[in-house]
This record gives C-alpha cells, structure tokens and sequence, in this order.
C-alpha cells in the first residue's frame, strides 16, 4: 500500500497535543525546564499514561523508569519499539525528545485505526517508550534509560548515581512514582524521529534526514586541586587557586579544535562546580566535564591525549593538582542500510524530499541500535539551535515528520527489517 499524508483531523490531533504537552514546565521564553524525575518530568508521563490508557494500551515502567506503552497483535510476538524522551535540559527546548515521543504515540494510534478498519494485521506488536533521562542535565551519564534497556549500563550503578545535591536516581524515581519493577518488552526493531540539532536540512530545504551514522564521541572528568585561602589576606604569590587553573584548562578545551580542519571537531565544557564556592575564599577544588566529539575516532583520541599534556602543563607551572578521566566514551554508530533505504522509499512515497545525514549529538537510537535494527530520521530545525529556549521547529515539518515515522513502523511491522541485523530479534538486558 502507498503512504499517503494524514488527513488536517489527525495532524491537528498532534499538534494540539505537541502543544499542550510544551506547557509541561513551559519558561517565559518559550522553552521547558523538565529534568530527569522531577516533578514535571512526573506530570509529561501522566500525559503518556494517559493517552496510553484512554486507548487501552499496556503501560509498563521499567526498573530504571523507562516508560512503555504496548500495543498487541500478536500474543507473544517481540515488538517495533517507536520513541524518544520527555526529560528536558535546564531551560531547554520543547522540541528535542518531547516532539519524537508525541510522534510515537500518534504514530502507534494511526497504525491501531488501520488495523481495526481491516488493513493488514502485523506480523509482530508495537511499543511506545519514553526514555529515562536521555539529556543527563540532572544526572550524568546522558542516554541512560536506553543504555540500561541495551545492556551497555548497569542498572543498579545507575540507580546510585547522584544529581549535585546528593538525591540518587532511585531517590528521585521513588519520589516522583515512577520506579517499576515491569518487564521489559522483547523488541526486534526501533524507529525515533526528532529534530535534526543542526542547520542542514534548513540550508537544504529538505524535509527529512535518514541518519546513517553517529559521530564518536567522549567526555573528560576532570579534577582541579588546589589550597583554600582568605581572598584578602592570602598573597598572590601565595595562592594556588583550583578556579584559575580550571580556568585554563576551559580555554584548552575550547582551543584544541583549532588544531583540527574547520567542523572536524567539537568541543565544550558544559558544566562546572567548585568548592567551596565562598565570595571571600580562594577556591580549594574544581570540576569539570569536557566534552569532545568527532566523526573520526582518531581526531577525538588525539585531541584528548593533546588536552592532557596540556593540563599536565597547566598543573606544573601553577602547583595544583589535575586529574582526567576518560567518561561516556561512545562509539561510532552505523545504522543499517535497509532501514535507510526504508525511510527514502517512504519518503519518496510521501512526496518528501529526504537525504543521508550524520548525527553529531547522541540519541536513544544509538543505544538500542546496537541490539535490534533502528531507523534515526530527522525534521529540520530553526537555525540549528537546539538545547535552549530558542529551540523550534514548523509545525508543517512536524506534521510531515509523524507522517515518516508511521509510515516507516507500518513496514517494520510487517516484516520489512527483518534481517537488517545478524542477531535475532532481542530482549533487553536485566528484564
């Protein structure tokens, strides 16, 4: 059967949900503030279950607080997992995650309508997830609902990670009522759209971008030990003082793409915290996380052994202390040329333009990818901008998007991946 574009009913049905949901911890600026198992973050999985119930799916939580929503066509059959995540970044857009599990649902809804007016029935089920704390803002690392689900993080590990008060990830699950003790569902393939976080299907003026790989990436944890002084009384020849020498390991980070051709590598330092954090008290520790991505291994391996020679030297001529640790090291991810060749088709069939593109920010697919074939598209993004209140998207690419991705599970469901991977169709690990 040809994919057709959604009736103006079904695409205002998910833009007014799109919508009401970006009210969920909405800013005065436009965006979200709905971090990892907060309060808001409880209230957008309210909205999922109850989207979920009204239909009369499945709802299952997971012991590392995934979410699913499970639709059955045939008894014990594994599943096509389609979703994204809720969970936002301080001050975030309402966009990135949010818009690829409201597609999801409205995506599965469609698929269920089909199926019930007589189309044919799947060979396999359908689930819907919301991934737990895909953007790590609260706590590190990111991607790790989805990590967990995969067997690449250990669950019990990652229920004892603190956020920078101190409460744990189990801790802050229990609280909001969303630490499960639910099995996992088998699945034997995964689909998640979202928006693109760069500005090539702009520039382009293309509507979809099938990702074939996903840039290798790293981050370093870093150290910086001093001595705690009065700020007043403590002579500058005296000092040895954590903040100034973070300082210049900040600026190394920021440099070391200069060693590199132009958009080879990308590089910040995203979150720092010192002690003891006084207005009359030279700072006595600091840290810090750098992180380094590029699509070659190699250029990342090389500037992080530069940055470390670097810090080494910043460490000797101040007198402090600095200690580097590799962290979140991620692997180039390549999706499977079935499923990229799936998502032209349908994007041909749509009457869409569609092109290859990389991804250079990290997602829930690179994750399951690894054990169940996964098809990464993107919509394009408004000026690239994407982790802040900026972040947006036309409703027009949105509405095109929810198309793709219902489109591309129809096919997946009826078997069109099914040997897109050498492994068998997979259970999670830890289920």
């Amino acid at each position: 059967m040809t994919a057709t574009l959604p009736s103006s009913a079904d695409a205002a049905k998910f833009l007014a949900d799109f919508h009401e949901v970006a009210k969920i911890g909405a800013t005065p600026n436009g965006g979200v503030d709905r971090q990892a198992a907060t309060a808001e973050d409880r209230l957008t999985r309210e909205w999922f279950r109850g989207f979920a119930e009204a239909r009369g799916w499945e709802v299952r939580v997971d012991g590392i607080g995934n979410q699913f929503a499970l639709l059955e066509f045939v008894p014990g059959a594994p599943h096509i997992l389609l979703g994204s995540h809720l969970d936002s970044q301080p001050l975030g857009g309402r966009f990135d995650g949010a818009y690829g599990v409201i597609a999801a649902l409205h995506a599965a809804d469609r698929i269920a309508n089909r199926v019930a007016a007589g189309e044919p029935r799947p060979t396999v089920n359908l689930a819907v997830v919301n991934w737990f704390n895909e953007e790590g803002g609260r706590f590190a690392p990111s991607i790790m609902g989805s990590s967990v689900f995969a067997g690449l993080m250990d669950e019990k590990q990652m229920l004892a990670v603190q956020d920078l008060a101190g409460v744990t990830v189990k801790d802050a699950l229990t609280a909001i009522g969303y630490l499960g003790r639910d099995a996992r569902p088998e699945i034997s393939g995964y689909a998640e759209i979202h928006i693109e976080q760069g500005r090539i299907l702009e520039r382009e003026a293309t509507p979809i971008g099938a990702v074939d790989y996903s840039w290798y990436t790293q981050k370093l944890d870093i150290e910086v030990l001093g001595e705690q002084s009065h700020t007043g009384a403590t002579a500058m020849a005296d000092r040895h003082d954590a903040l100034v020498g973070a300082a210049k390991v900040i600026l190394k980070v920021h440099e070391v793409t200069e060693h590199f051709e132009p958009e080879t590598l990308v590089s910040s330092v995203g979150q720092l915290t010192l002690e003891p954090n006084s207005p009359i008290v030279v700072a006595r520790r600091v840290h810090l996380v750098a992180d380094l991505r590029a699509a070659d291994k190699a250029v990342v391996l090389t500037a992080r052994d530069r940055l470390r020679a670097e810090m080494a030297e910043i460490a000797a001529a101040t007198g402090l202390t600095i200690n580097a640790r590799d962290f979140d090291v991620r692997d180039n991810q390549h999706y499977p040329e079935a499923g990229l060749a799936l998502a032209e088709r349908v994007a041909q069939e749509l009457g869409l333009g569609a092109r290859r593109i990389r991804t250079m920010a990290g997602h829930d697919s690179v994750a399951i990818n690894r054990i169940a074939p996964t098809v990464m598209m993107f919509i394009p993004s408004i000026d690239g901008v994407s982790h802040c209140e900026r972040e947006f998207s036309r409703d027009d690419d949105m509405v095109a998007g929810v198309s793709m991705l219902t489109e591309v599970a129809w096919n997946m469901l009826h078997g069109a991946l099914d040997h897109a991977h050498s492994e068998p169709a997979l259970q999670a690990a830890g289920s």
